[in-house]
């Protein structure tokens, strides 16, 4: 079983710590008594989405054989107007950097992390709409 937990620390600044035993400090803006000092939670769902997908392409990219410089995903969202304001709509851009991608395995590498590994764009896909797209840069 996967676990986490979350310690108040002050204002709106918690340190959470997940099962992993890897710390992560959350905190909220300022207008809600937060200190701007560290992440949001909707920030931290972004980056989770991101770097899952992230894992998923670069791992299978490497059992292909396929050689690249550099490699980043950018997230960007649309937010529901009314509470509890979860992402309605989330775009994925992959760049990656190399000389000779082969495109055809980098779509596979894409597809197979949107439709079948990443879990949390599992878990996001039935309240918001995902679509990516990729730019391979030489």
């Amino acid at each position: 079983m996967k676990q986490a937990t979350v310690k108040w620390i002050d204002g709106m600044r918690f340190v959470g710590l997940g099962h992993a035993n890897h710390s992560i400090v959350i905190d909220g803006p300022a207008d809600s008594g937060g200190q701007d000092s560290a992440a949001r939670p909707g920030e931290l769902v972004l980056t989770a989405l991101a770097s899952c997908t992230g894992i998923d392409v670069v791992s299978i990219l490497k059992k292909m054989h396929v050689e690249f410089d550099s490699f980043e995903i950018g997230v960007e969202a649309e937010v529901a107007e009314s509470h509890p304001q979860i992402y309605t709509k989330i775009n994925i851009e992959y760049r990656i950097r190399g000389k000779n991608i082969p495109t055809d395995k980098l779509e596979r590498a894409i597809k197979l992390s949107q439709e079948t590994y990443c879990s949390v764009t599992n878990q996001l896909r039935p309240s918001a709409e995902i679509s990516y797209r990729y730019k391979i840069l030489e």
